[in-house]
């Protein structure tokens, strides 16, 4: 393998490995830590392609081989993971706001005032990004619990903190509690409202929304997160 290749499959390797770190940081703008992790990817799978080949049509010496193959195997050790999380998200809506009521969304309260000048808008777009949702995540629905809002509160409470979600508030009055999970790779934070309202006399209805802060697209992170939650209730409330 040459040595233009080597110091391809080295620079994008490494800016795939340090982008989400320079976003989990703050030393890289999300923007930026962004276009570094998807050129140093393309970058990486070019060069891994084009290494590959090379070893494939046993060029050079068997000592050049060796070190060939464990240059591309490293790269592909570091490669493959991000590029599998990425790949099954492709196809997913550029939407980053999902609701389980898209009727009546629940409203973040408390969590305006720390989501900073530069978050998305946190105004639901209406008709047509409720249709997007519809399409994309029928799944994504209200929950019933056969407790009381009190006793569901408190299991949201608990689920919340066990998947690691900063609680932002808990008001036992509305039945409403909002928290921030900040996603793993690049340490993006998206917001959560659970909104508890009764069913009768000791049922509960829940409805849950969840936004990105940051990006257009969530590749599917935000139906994904209130998909877990609510399996997550129902488990503790059966």
């Amino acid at each position: 393998m040459t040595r233009k290749r080597y110091l391809l499959l080295i620079i994008g390797t490494a800016a795939v490995a340090a982008a989400p770190l320079g976003s989990r940081t703050g030393l890289l703008p999300v923007t930026v830590a962004l276009a570094l992790f998807a050129l140093g990817l393309l970058v990486s799978l070019w060069a891994l392609a084009r290494g590959v080949l090379w070893v494939l049509r046993r060029r050079g010496s068997e000592l050049q081989q060796n070190r060939a193959a464990i240059a591309l195997s490293l790269a592909a050790g570091v490669i493959v993971v991000p590029a599998a999380t990425i790949l099954p998200t492709v196809g997913t809506p550029p939407i980053h706001d999902i609701t389980t009521d898209t009727e009546d969304p629940p409203l973040f309260d408390a969590i305006v005032a720390i989501r900073g000048d530069e978050s998305n808008p946190l105004e639901y777009r209406g008709p047509g990004l409720a249709a997007t949702q519809r399409a994309a995540y029928p799944d994504i629905q209200p929950l019933v619990v056969g407790r009381p809002p009190d006793e569901v509160l408190d299991m949201s409470r608990t689920v919340a903190e066990d998947f690691g979600w900063e609680i932002v508030t808990v008001d036992p009055d509305r039945g409403f509690m909002e928290a921030t999970d900040t996603t793993y790779w690049f340490g993006f934070k998206d917001d959560v409202a659970v909104r508890l309202r009764p069913v009768g006399d000791d049922a509960t209805r829940v409805d849950v929304r969840s936004i990105s802060r940051f990006g257009g697209g969530d590749m599917g992170a935000n139906a994904a997160r209130i998909r877990r939650f609510l399996e997550a209730l129902t488990a503790a409330g059966s």
